[in-house]
């Protein structure tokens, strides 16, 4: 049942340094004035991730992957609060976090392995401060919850940030991570790209209210930013990391947005959404404003976008070429990795396996 008034009234943008002109809009509580390099380099991490996201989407329908979650149309959420995180801060993801990967440094074939289904997540969390991907919806803010608990009581000057979508502020595991959170004044910041699609359901089958007025129930303050500007993006994060490293607890940050593909591969948008509600968005696209004020101010020639096209599309060379040679795993590693340590039983079972798979040589 549509609830006439409430589409409207969870449609405003949020806080915006940047309009889809291009054209900058001061705030008087968030400031980022980033410098020409800076504002060139948010614009080739967009475009890069952009690009690989297009190749995966791409290697998919060539059956090289067996799914894939776009990010298209949420590049500034991604890279704009990425980018606002120091050394040391710690990301929990869901699983349609490619940008903020790229921006931690994971390499980007650790992220095709896992969808291609060669392991379940090829890359060391300590290392990059980036937990592994998380599929089941919405448990990953407990994960950071705890996470950040454990920090505090460490001592350590860092901060926690955990990202989730709209649909998964329907489940529990969020309401008990807020709650948790709040109690115990953890250092999280709670990041909910809101693309305004739970797969099918929009946001008025799922709340009466903007998503960032939650917190409030739970005593901790929330704000909504405007998605699609990097520059908003990232003072806003910024802020309420500083927020949470101070010692006074969690922070909620809706960054309004847009999921401009499907949900997954497997999905079809075109059978509950509307493609005039697309088109709007696509006026308000990430890259495209942040291109605009380049141009204006003079910080970006024609060369300087052709130079991004150009690493775009050695990037998309380089992880087709990785997917396509990729070694399968052998099937006795389904026992590998079971518990930390080797484990009596497991042992007997991959015996038994080994035993079983040698049964067909000469077949």
């Amino acid at each position: 049942m549509n609830v006439p008034g409430i589409r409207r009234s969870i449609s405003q943008d949020g806080i915006r340094l940047l309009t889809p002109d291009g054209e900058r809009t001061p705030h008087p509580e968030y400031a980022c004035d980033p410098s020409p390099d800076e504002l060139r380099s948010l614009y080739r991490d967009m475009a890069l991730a952009r690009r690989f996201d297009a190749e995966g989407v791409t290697l998919q329908r060539q059956g090289e992957l067996g799914l894939w979650p776009s990010l298209l149309g949420q590049e500034a959420a991604q890279v704009g609060s990425v980018r606002a995180l120091r050394d040391g801060d710690r990301v929990f993801p869901s699983y349609r976090e490619h940008a903020v990967a790229l921006g931690r440094g994971v390499d980007p074939l650790a992220l095709l392995r896992l969808f291609r289904g060669v392991d379940h997540g090829a890359w060391d969390p300590d290392a990059h401060d980036f937990h592994l991907y998380t599929l089941v919806i919405g448990s990953q803010t407990l994960h950071a919850t705890g996470y950040a608990c454990g920090m505090a009581k460490d001592g350590a000057d860092s901060a926690v940030i955990v990202y989730f979508g709209d649909g998964a502020t329907s489940q529990g595991d969020v309401a008990e991570a807020f709650n948790f959170a709040a109690v115990w004044d953890a250092p999280v910041v709670f990041f909910c790209q809101n693309n305004q699609w739970a797969i099918s359901e929009p946001n008025e089958r799922q709340t009466r209210v903007p998503l960032h007025q939650r917190a409030q129930g739970y005593g901790f303050p929330g704000v909504r930013v405007d998605g699609n500007d990097v520059l908003a993006v990232q003072a806003v994060t910024r802020a309420a990391l500083e927020h949470v490293r101070s010692g006074r607890g969690p922070f909620l940050i809706e960054a309004f947005t847009y999921r401009m593909g499907a949900h997954t591969t497997s999905d079809d948008p075109t059978r509950y959404r509307d493609a005039a509600e697309v088109e709007s968005w696509r006026a308000k696209d990430p890259l495209l404003r942040l291109a605009r004020l380049l141009r204006a101010e003079g910080a970006a020639d024609d060369a300087f976008f052709a130079e991004v096209e150009a690493a775009g599309e050695a990037l998309a060379a380089r992880v087709r070429e990785g997917v396509r040679t990729m070694p399968s795993p052998g099937p006795e590693e389904l026992f590998d990795h079971v518990y930390a340590q080797q484990h009596s039983g497991v042992a007997r079972e991959r015996a038994e396996f080994a035993a079983y798979q040698s049964s067909f040589e000469g077949v």
